[in-house]
């Protein structure tokens, strides 16, 4: 018997319009919320908006500050899809970052010690060293958190949390401490590496192309991963139910301390290049936040790395367009943080009302 109802298959878009007008919903919302906060803020959100953008690209140097941001934004994000897509807030990306910098560092200091003339190694294989230094010890201090979580019990979030301190706390004493510049230590970081270490820039600016061929190659190996590949599939089958997962022979600890080992390789590759591409020094924030951030991108693009790129692009042009508004518009720069929590806060609210329409 014909049915006048129209099926899911024949009209998938009518099926999916709720859920459509909810997340779009959220995004008004968001927007409007941003608009009055910088009207009450006494500046004009049409022209905080043009100012952030000359702030982002008027200039080679801010377009290479804004790529620089990318590369390290690009290889934190994809890291947290697989943790995200595994069921886990991995809020210990930054303390990957922070620990794959000092690896990076220590392998550097190691192979060009402040008393030599030059490295003991020819500077493109000590550099190449340090960044795979930088992988290793994000892997061991997420594999930790993993580890953490896995075998003790111990919620992610509050063992990522307790790591990122501990790797704080262990490049503030290196920095004072065994690290520190020769007469004084500083908050400015460790004495800066010679130019032989740095990583070639694109021009003058910040931007290099081995940390912004490391963010893409991380992201285009993650959407193939987790479109593409049946370890992606088990990966997304923990995340939903992993007692389920396991009942159907999936190897449930495996696989989170997977997304841990991966999370913290890409996050330690990140802590490396701010390194030898960025800093040229290790600095107590070396992460300058981006972890954080990453989180962030991740949980706006609902954990698919598709979309990832867009979205880190733009907050990596928020970022540093920001800096403008206190010097044309008298505004703290923090706006942007405001700016990039509404707009999360808001995305994740419409994707809880999609699913729950979808639910009902």
């Amino acid at each position: 018997m014909n049915s006048t109802i129209p099926s899911q298959t024949t009209l998938p878009w009518l099926w999916r319009l709720p859920a459509l007008v909810y997340r779009s919903g959220a995004l008004i919302i968001s927007l409007l919320l941003i608009g009055l906060i910088v009207l009450l803020s006494g500046a004009s959100p049409i022209e905080v908006i043009g100012r952030m953008l000359v702030g982002a690209v008027s200039t080679p140097d801010q377009i290479g500050r804004v790529v620089a941001t990318l590369s390290t934004l690009l290889l934190c994000a994809a890291g947290l899809v697989y943790t995200f897509n595994a069921g886990l807030y991995n809020l210990g990306v930054e303390g990957q970052v922070t620990f794959g910098a000092i690896a990076t560092t220590f392998v550097l200091r190691l192979l060009y010690p402040e008393e030599a003339t030059a490295s003991l190694l020819p500077p493109p294989l000590t550099i190449a060293l340090g960044i795979l230094a930088g992988a290793l010890g994000g892997v061991l201090w997420g594999l930790l958190a993993g580890a953490l979580h896995v075998y003790g019990r111990i919620s992610e979030i509050f063992a990522g949390l307790g790591l990122n301190f501990a790797a704080t706390g262990v490049a503030i004493y290196l920095i004072f401490g065994p690290w520190k510049r020769p007469g004084v230590a500083s908050l400015s970081g460790t004495q800066p590496f010679d130019e032989s270490l740095w990583l070639g820039t694109f021009g003058q600016t910040e931007a290099t192309p081995v940390g912004l061929g490391l963010g893409l190659l991380a992201l285009l190996i993650t959407i193939v991963v987790m479109r593409n590949t049946y370890f992606g599939l088990r990966l997304r089958a923990v995340g939903k139910n992993q007692y389920a997962a396991h009942v159907l022979g999936v190897p449930a600890r495996q696989q989170l301390l997977s997304a841990f080992f991966i999370c913290g390789l890409f996050a330690g590759l990140a802590g490396a290049i701010q390194v030898v591409g960025v800093f040229h020094r290790l600095i107590p924030n070396i992460s300058s936040n981006l972890g954080f951030l990453g989180l962030l991108v991740v949980m706006l693009v609902n954990f698919d790395p598709l979309w990832v790129l867009p979205v880190a692009l733009f907050f990596s042009a928020l970022n540093i367009g920001s800096l403008q508004l206190p010097l044309s518009l008298g505004l703290e720069s923090s706006l942007a943080g405001v700016i990039q929590g509404l707009l999360v806060l808001f995305a994740l609210l419409g994707r809880g009302l999609a699913q729950r329409y979808a639910a009902s």
